[in-house]
């Protein structure tokens, strides 16, 4: 019989390609690749033993008959043994994240190793094949061999049917079809047995798995060809789920990279974190370094100890002590490493992301070069979770307390305003307050809508005080820098307060400077359009953070108020009193009213008044109220106050 062999030698030139190709890419050292790389070596041997079995059945003269027998006989061997890999590789992809993936395996290899006992008696019984004077003769159990390729085909699909709910919807596709497709080709080969075709439909079934499920561009980051965070999280799902020691995570997070791209562009930044992918490559080796965000990079670390941490630590800060040069640009980036240990820190994959986060979080808050995740940590970890749950639960019930305190008027001796003042008095965790829960509201952005429920229920009580004859011009509410930033912003104020029924004139937003610093043209934007619109516009607590008085000269303001700190100061320091005195004078030139906050004693009363401020908050002149105890406090000022109401 004459073979043709041409389909087979092309699917080894590709089959080639693919094993240097997923060789490199084989990065996470898993079950499912390891059985993959299995499917690989047995795919090639099989191809290779066939061809070569193949030749020399033709050609008898080019070799003893015994070798012509041997690699027969491993062509016999590897070739229905490629299903038992392809089994093999789709236990461990459904059992990849669950029990049982070793147990089916175990089982389905028992029906191989029969088969491969019969292959080996069959120099002895011929009942699989036989070679006489050069000639390849068929054994009367030859449909074994098509057999067990079909029964592992069979149970792959059955696998993967009754397992279909473990799986994503693509993965679960490529599975459950490339058996079928295998097992059409291999019957094929029985129909047509001249033309050799089991290594096509072997090579068509590891194309598949490797284009959909084995590609290494799935599991690389495409700027720095490192590791992606993906494959970083499943690195630290192998380690934990092997048992393996303790083991360190690390981030390295760059501090203000944002401003490398804004400056130099982007592609200059890209060049920027390729550079800074090999420095760190170099720095942490062996152990690799995978891309976890846009400007973090991670690491997983075995075996060192304290002091040798302690020193890579310090060799990646001395390194980004030093610049970076790039294209003709020179640049020092400051980086902060948030490092979280298993199991000391957390247990779990979700435990240790999300303490490596914190401790990130934590070291760029409070200007540190580095952050251990330690037990004290994640206990504030903890409570920052159940924080935001009750911020969650208290926007969707409706709950956030108001409380407003009043503002008194210098000119009129009238209440001009009050402020109003979010609180969470009850809570799981007891009483919340604005300097613990606020920040936590910015930073995961359920600021903005607190803040239009927070407009909204201020203008019913607005609403509330005029229908029962309480007089009250104005109420502060305040703006964050997180809701400065949301699209047509103006536009939903003014429409809200026209649902509400307020007067723009009723409404002062006080936004902070680190607000108009952090976006100084949408806060300006956005206060000028409030200001022609009526809605008056207060810088609030001047004196702290990003204090100039360049700001207060370019945004359009009604009201700039003092911080409580340069009241306090003022008091006791002369040289103090001497800047707010001259302050108030550039305020006043400026045409800006000025409001002195956090007034609290007759001395610091005595001395706002002397120095002319506008307003006056305090506790000297109320606490903050509720709304019954406001209505209370306006008309008992009122009657103590009549000429003023």
């Amino acid at each position: 019989m004459a073979w043709n062999i041409a389909a087979e030698c092309i699917s080894i030139v590709f089959l080639s390609i693919i094993l240097v190709y997923s060789h490199k890419g084989a990065l996470l050292p898993s079950w499912k690749n390891r059985m993959f790389q299995c499917c690989l070596g047995a795919t090639f041997a099989a191809m290779v033993s066939n061809v070569l079995s193949t030749l020399l059945l033709a050609n008898p003269d080019w070799a003893d008959s015994w070798l012509c027998w041997g690699i027969t006989e491993i062509y016999f061997l590897a070739t229905p043994l490629m299903g038992l890999a392809y089994y093999c590789y789709t236990a461990a992809t459904v059992f990849e994240e669950h029990a049982g993936g070793r147990t089916a395996c175990i089982l389905g290899i028992l029906p191989g190793i029969l088969y491969a006992v019969l292959v080996l008696i069959n120099p002895l019984t011929g009942v699989l094949f036989s070679i006489q004077a050069g000639v390849y003769l068929r054994g009367p159990l030859i449909i074994t061999t098509y057999l067990i390729f079909y029964f592992y085909c069979l149970i792959s699909v059955v696998l993967v049917r009754v397992y279909r709910s473990w799986l994503e919807p693509q993965i679960y596709k490529i599975l459950f079809v490339f058996p079928l497709i295998a097992a059409s080709v291999i019957v094929v080969q029985q129909l047509f047995p001249a033309v050799i075709l089991s290594g096509s439909a072997a090579t068509t079934a590891i194309l598949l798995i490797y284009l959909y499920l084995q590609n290494k561009q799935s599991s690389l980051d495409p700027l720095t060809g490192l590791g992606n965070r993906v494959e970083f999280q499943k690195m630290i799902s192998l380690s934990i789920q092997r048992g393996q020691p303790p083991f360190l995570v690390m981030v390295i997070s760059l501090r203000d990279f944002k401003q490398i791209n804004d400056h130099f562009g982007q592609r200059t930044g890209d060049h920027f974190l390729k550079l800074i992918a090999s420095t760190l490559k170099t720095l942490t080796a062996p152990y690799p370094v995978y891309r976890f965000s846009g400007d973090e990079f991670a690491l997983l670390i075995r075996g060192r100890s304290p002091k040798q941490m302690e020193e890579l630590q310090k060799n990646i800060l001395r390194r980004f002590n030093e610049p970076f040069e790039i294209d003709s640009y020179s640049c020092r980036l400051h980086v902060v490493i948030g490092i979280a240990a298993y199991p000391h820190s957390a247990e779990s994959l979700e435990g240790l992301i999300n303490g490596l986060e914190y401790a990130v979080n934590q070291a760029k808050l409070h200007h540190w070069k580095q952050c251990y995740c330690d037990q004290k940590m994640l206990e504030g970890m903890r409570r920052r979770n159940e924080i935001i749950e009750i911020l969650k639960q208290k926007l969707q019930d409706q709950e956030f307390v108001m409380v407003y305190q009043p503002i008194y008027e210098m000119k009129t001796g009238r209440i001009s305003a009050v402020e109003s003042l979010m609180r969470i008095p009850e809570s799981p965790l007891g009483p919340l307050f604005p300097a613990e829960f606020i920040p936590i509201a910015e930073e995961t952005g359920l600021i903005v809508a607190m803040t239009w429920q927070i407009l909204r229920q201020i203008c019913a009580v607005m609403v509330r005080l005029q229908e029962n004859g309480v007089t009250l011009p104005a109420v502060h509410i305040n703006f964050s820098a997180v809701q400065l930033v949301q699209p047509q912003l103006a536009e939903k104020v003014l429409q809200t307060l026209r649902e509400c029924q307020v007067a723009p004139e009723q409404i002062i937003i006080e936004i902070t400077e680190t607000a108009l610093a952090e976006n100084p043209e949408e806060t300006t934007r956005f206060a000028r359009t409030m200001m022609e619109q009526g809605v008056r516009i207060e810088m609030d607590d001047f004196g702290t953070g990003y204090s100039n008085i360049d700001s207060v000269m370019h945004m359009p303001l009604s009201t700039v108020k003092l911080d409580r700190s340069l009241v306090v100061s003022a008091v006791e320091n002369p040289r103090s009193a001497t800047m707010i005195r001259y302050l108030i004078r550039v305020f006043h030139e400026l045409g800006c009213e000025v409001l002195a906050e956090g007034v609290e004693t007759e001395n610091q009363d005595q001395f706002v008044r002397a120095e002319g401020v506008d307003l006056i908050q305090g506790f000297y002149y109320s606490k903050p109220l509720s709304e019954s105890e406001l209505i209370e406090f306006l008309a008992d000022f009122h009657e103590r106050h009549p000429s003023n109401a």
